[in-house]
């Protein structure tokens, strides 16, 4: 059996649905008491696909500015971002680009930067709705992001789906797929 190890850092504002959409992948269920992250949080799951077992570790990064400047060290060797934003707050796209920028930062002087989604959090609030999804999705093209989902870790709408697409792309991109 071939295995392989993916990084993947999600990265974006404070409070847009990280760490939920982490725990949810990861166990299933939805958690009320989820804290903001500081600085990094490490989780690793474990895919059987056919001959391969793929370790997708996800560093959960910490959305505060105050931890933004750690963010280039820890991006350093990531194959996949995931940049989230909560589709009941615009302004948690604002940030877009200097995100983008801080977690290219360490790719400049390489051929190839990772894998990027883009994900729209909290889709269960559709009736608090700020960002449409027309919105997200040309923001998504226009900064060539490889995907673009909307989700809710709350009720699991599209969670595994994301992941599912994120390994695909993953796969594809050193061609086993």
């Amino acid at each position: 059996m071939l295995e392989l190890t993916f990084k993947t850092v999600i990265f974006g504002d404070s409070g847009v649905g990280k760490s939920s959409l982490t725990h949810r992948y990861l166990t299933g269920m939805f958690n009320e008491e989820i804290m903001s992250t500081i600085g990094v949080n490490i989780e690793v799951k474990y895919i059987i696909r056919g001959e391969l077992k793929i370790a997708l570790q996800i560093w959960d990064f910490g959305g505060e500015d105050r931890f933004r400047f750690i963010l280039p060290g820890y991006v350093r060797g990531a194959k996949a971002g995931i940049f989230m934003y909560d589709i009941t707050r615009a302004e948690t796209l604002s940030n877009l680009k200097d995100w983008l920028e801080v977690f290219k930062m360490p790719y400049k002087s390489e051929k190839k930067s990772p894998i990027f989604l883009m994900v729209g959090g909290k889709l269960d609030l559709e009736n608090k709705r700020k960002v449409s999804f027309k919105e997200g999705f040309n923001l998504a093209k226009e900064h060539s992001f490889s995907g673009f989902i909307e989700c809710s870790a709350k009720t699991g709408i599209n969670v595994e789906t994301i992941f599912e697409l994120l390994v695909d792309l993953l796969l594809e991109d050193v061609g086993l797929k």
